[in-house]
């Protein structure tokens, strides 16, 4: 019988996190990122078990949004900043799931609205681990951004500005609106999201320069971070689940 996608959610999160603890990538007292969304919450959870059971201890997390700050405190997981002291800027691992993943491990994030304190999180760390089932995964040569839009978040009063450049760049831009609240949905760091989907190919400014147009829209007046996690690839292992009960592990 074949798995839904919430029991896949469940196992590449529990194969992942033993995986990383027997390959010691998960240690006693590691610096660890921990993410946001329905795939990493299982994954938060299982490494509480493992650090209830003594598998590992001394464990200084910091979470990418208030709703992974939450699960932590809940689950006696000790939660920091990236400006404490014990954290100085730097995470030894971070593990999150992932909205779009491409054939050479490029990746779309920000389906919760939490893309800047993630990728915060991620690009400050020595190792970027990804949990994710198997609807996330791209065929080969099929290109992110045209499936699932990517998310950018911007400063509200940019919004038209921002708007006509992103159009300049290929994409239909939709402001993200809010699930039982009237109006726009807002971040936990007070801004709004725009939802940006590309029909056409995508300029990316040369073959081998694909994490450019990352740095395009991120250079745009009123953008403070956009959906494109193109720069960790070459530091990234994504997990991925199948529906026959199978986890592939793509490694650099």
């Amino acid at each position: 019988m074949a798995l839904s996608q919430k029991e896949q959610k469940d196992l590449v999160s529990r194969t992942a996190i033993d995986t990383l603890i027997t390959e010691h990538k998960i240690y006693s007292g590691m610096k660890i990122g921990l993410g946001t969304g329905s795939t990493a919450m299982p994954a938060v959870r299982r490494l509480a078990e493992r650090i209830a059971d003594g598998s590992v201890r001394d464990i200084k997390a910091v979470a990418t949004s208030f709703q992974t700050q939450l699960a932590c405190e809940e689950l006696g997981i000790p939660v920091f900043t990236m400006n404490d002291r014990a954290i100085d800027g730097a995470l030894d691992l971070a593990i999150d799931g992932a909205d779009e993943i491409d054939e050479h491990r490029g990746l779309i994030k920000g389906g919760g609205a939490a893309l800047l304190r993630e990728k915060i999180i991620a690009y400050n760390s020595a190792e970027f681990v990804i949990v994710a089932d198997e609807s996330k995964t791209l065929s080969a040569g099929t290109e992110l951004g045209h499936k699932f839009a990517v998310p950018v978040e911007i400063i509200p009063e940019a919004r038209v500005p921002v708007v006509q450049t992103m159009q300049k760049l290929g994409a239909t831009c939709v402001l993200r609106e809010g699930v039982r609240k009237a109006g726009p949905v807002i971040t936990d760091n007070g801004n709004m999201i725009l939802d940006c989907l590309w029909t056409a190919p995508i300029d990316w400014n040369g073959a081998d320069s694909h994490d450019d147009l990352e740095h395009r829209i991120n250079a745009i007046v009123g953008v403070v971070e956009c959906g494109f996690f193109l720069q960790m690839k070459e530091h990234t292992i994504v997990f991925v689940s199948h529906a026959d009960g199978s986890v592939e592990v793509r490694r650099p």
